[in-house]
């Protein structure tokens, strides 16, 4: 059998499904076929060039909507790197639009006029060889084609898979899951999420002590935070203790320094990797870092204790001669900052590390520091490590065969130190949003998702809840995305700890001991420290995918994920603020005070048919509004209105409604205090009585017998609700009868579970 792929280059035409997305690709450019797989196929596009160089920039054609009539109406959503560390996204609807450091972009494809179904194309540029890629826009409308080495010495003028552009019909999630298959398939150097173990973490709340204390952290100062939420009644399970444990020191400054002029902080680099005498017990200064591990797990009853520590061990590498660190054979080397970076982000060629330069420890020497480092901290306790400033190895690729093999080398090494040393995969990625890593992980599952939450920066806010959403679409493939710690007491403390609730990634806070808005934490953590996770990474709807909820003034940003029997929908309103192409930096801009609208309807939960427990489910929903406690039933295809001003939020269950029998109609919505209610039900089983079969043609019954048994399996504590056309004639703990309250208006039993279950769940029977 012949598979005919529906991504083609024929002609100068990149078409898919028969219309035309690239038109007039340069004949140097060149196309190879790519196994169809699932959902999706599509090509690897390359090129051969004239000359050998360390970088090139290729046009790949045209990308532009609707300017003649064989061309079709186009839209793209790009995440791109605005700052060396950190992806944003930009839509737009043609190739010019299209940012330097663009390193996936999803374009919805119709026929002239949109008439036509949608096709969802992904463009991935690979990492082949010595030599990343990324796409930008160019003149006219171009889209191109960077590939560079970042090596002067590493060259190259021929390349087969620098890119691939893969499609699917209908379903841009689908497309874009293949898309990332089929270059796993291709590249052999990297695993996807589902493929990775999750460390532990992932389903408890925690604290880290970054925004509490900076470098200033003590071993004092980690107590008092863990003793504060403790207390509160928002017991975390693990900690993070950030920046601010390491030995580091500064070099000595240089008598040749012009005298006169402003200086920079002299940047510190790691002296030794044992903790600092912050960390050491008066009482037993030996015991170390073991000191206060004990403390957490022993007296706070954490599970796990992570330490933050660089890619390189500290901002500004390893103090070369460092005395004891002499193995690791650092040397002094200048970050060379790329021109698709420098365009973005034109502040780190003056940035003190690329200014004062990395202690960069040879490749061949790696290994021997993450290995020593790790397993000190792993006999004293610790159970993973937040590896930060990833990003750095690419400016450092010279002399050292380019940016992609450097990276590559360090973090084989790094996953084989984690795998050794931390058995729960205790490993978070950070400041690591280039593909030369992505490309290679197989071990790391765990990824931030933006740029941090500044507490301070009143447009950040905003600005973080859009990034995470749409970085998601393409790290989500590669590691569950963490959306960074917040703050519990702040003015946008609800807005961040809701997106956070319904992320499906870690969930932790950096308060400053006693500063917590602890009725806030109880909507995201059990009394046992454990939360709520949604199954999969919270992504941004399908109809959101291609508007631009920061910057456009008219539209609100939802987002979905997954329960075992539910879904659940997160509605912000992000307008105001954004990363300004001009000035390089987030920014302000005007914004209506009034409230934007939205409807909000049970498919935009993408995968919400999985949750339904009947194969002929009719497509309706009961949809419960947690800001207002309203629960309605929404038939298939209809939508709820939702309304918002700037910097507010609602979050939204999304159950399947469930026919037992004529006039009788059920759906769990879960823990209705709690963000993520739906996650509290891990086992829904529905079962027809002998009433059943007395019903008439309008759901009565002159019996009575029950006409059926909801049973419900929940997690966890507190106010439980669901959905039932008719009043429930009892609901039962065990054997135990339970008082419940019903309102007939809009059909929802609410139940209290007054402690958390002896073993994982509470058993509940509800007869109808």
């Amino acid at each position: 059998m012949t598979i005919t792929s529906s991504v083609k280059l024929a002609g100068g035409t990149l078409s898919v499904c028969g219309r035309a997305v690239l038109s007039g690709v340069p004949a140097a450019v060149v196309a190879s076929s790519a196994a169809a797989r699932g959902a999706v196929d599509g090509v690897f596009l390359g090129a051969d060039l004239a000359e050998s160089a360390s970088r090139h920039v290729v046009s790949v054609g045209a990308l532009r909507s609707g300017a003649d009539p064989e061309n079709t109406d186009v839209r793209f959503m790009a995440c791109f790197r605005s700052k060396l560390w950190w992806m944003s996204q930009r839509m737009g609807d043609k190739g010019g639009d299209v940012p330097h450091e663009t390193q996936f972009l999803l374009v919805e494809s119709r026929g002239a006029g949109g008439g036509e179904d949608a096709a969802y194309v992904v463009f991935l540029p690979l990492v082949e060889g010595a030599f990343r890629a990324s796409l930008q826009g160019g003149a006219g409308d171009e889209l191109e084609l960077c590939v560079e080495s970042g090596d002067a010495d590493t060259r190259a003028a021929s390349f087969e898979h620098a890119l691939f552009v893969g499609a699917a019909e209908s379903d841009p999630f689908a497309a874009i899951a293949g898309a990332v298959a089929a270059a796993k398939s291709a590249l052999k150097t990297f695993r996807v999420r589902a493929e990775k173990k999750l460390p532990g973490i992932v389903d408890y709340f925690g604290w880290c002590t970054w925004d509490a204390f900076y470098q200033d952290v003590t071993q004092e100062g980690v107590e008092a935070g863990l003793r504060s939420l403790v207390a509160g009644g928002a017991p975390p399970k693990f900690v993070i203790i950030d920046d601010g444990w390491q030995s580091v020191g500064t070099d000595q400054p240089n008598p040749d320094d012009p005298a006169g002029e402003a200086k920079q902080p002299r940047l510190p680099r790691l002296t030794g990797i044992r903790e600092n005498s912050k960390f050491q017990s008066h009482d037993d200064p030996a015991a170390g870092i073991r000191t206060v591990v004990r403390a957490a797990k022993e007296e706070y009853g954490l599970k796990y204790v992570f330490v933050w520590h660089a890619i390189t061990g500290y901002w500004g590498g390893v103090r070369p001669g460092a005395a004891g660190m002499e193995q690791y054979v650092s040397r002094m080397q200048f970050p060379e900052i790329s021109p698709g970076v420098a365009e973005n982000d034109p502040g780190m060629k003056t940035d003190w590390i690329t200014a004062q330069g990395v202690g960069l420890m040879h490749p061949r020497a790696v290994y021997r520091f993450y290995d020593e480092q790790h397993a000190y901290l792993a006999a004293a306790g610790v159970d993973g490590v937040k590896v930060d400033e990833q990003c750095i190895l690419e400016t450092l690729g010279a002399g050292h065969g380019g940016r992609a093999q450097l990276t590559r080398q360090y973090h084989q090494a790094l996953d084989a130190s984690v795998a050794k040393n931390f058995p729960e995969n205790g490993i978070i990625a950070c400041m690591s949003h280039n593909t030369d890593a992505l490309y290679c992980s197989k071990q790391t599952a765990v990824v931030r998702a933006s740029d941090d939450f500044f507490p301070r920066d009143p447009a950040s806010h905003t600005v973080h809840i859009a990034a995470v959403a749409y970085n998601s679409v393409f790290l989500g493939e590669f590691m569950l995305p963490d959306w960074d710690m917040f703050h519990s007491l702040h003015p946008a403390g609800e807005y961040h700890g809701s997106a956070r609730a319904i992320s499906g990634g870690p969930v932790y806070v950096s308060d400053a001991p006693g500063k917590h808005d602890l009725e806030l934490l109880k909507k995201i953590v059990l009394p046992d420290g454990s939360v709520l996770r949604a199954r999969l990474p919270g992504r941004p709807t399908k109809d959101c995918l291609f508007t631009d909820p920061a910057r456009d003034g008219v539209s609100l940003l939802k987002i979905w994920n997954m329960n075992k029997f539910t879904g659940v929908l997160g509605v912000y309103n992000c307008q105001g603020a954004a990363w300004s192409f001009a000035e390089k930096k987030t920014t302000f801009h005007p914004a209506s005070v009034d409230a934007l609208t939205c409807g909000v309807r049970g498919s935009d939960v993408h995968l919400i048919s999985e949750a339904a427990t009947d194969a002929e489910w009719n497509g309706d929903c009961a949809v419960y509004r947690h800001a207002s406690g309203d629960l309605v039933v929404l038939p298939n295809g209809a939508a709820l209105p939702v309304s918002l001003k700037v910097l507010e939020q609602d979050i939204l269950t999304v159950s399947p409604v469930k026919e037992l029998a004529p006039g009788f109609r059920f759906a769990p919505i879960g823990l209705v205090d709690m963000f993520n209610s739906g996650a509290a039900v891990e086992g829904l089983t529905y079962h027809l009585l002998d009433g059943a079969k007395l019903l008439d043609d309008n759901g009565s019954t002159p019996s009575s017998d029950a006409t059926g048994l909801v049973c419900v399996e929940v997690r966890g504590c507190g106010r439980f609700g669901a959905y039932s056309s008719v009043r429930p004639r009892r609901c039962l703990l065990g054997s135990a009868q339970l008082e419940f309250t019903y309102d007939s208006s809009s059909g929802i039993v609410v139940l209290q579970l007054e402690a958390m279950p002896k073993e994982r769940v509470h058993r509940i029977v509800i007869e109808l």
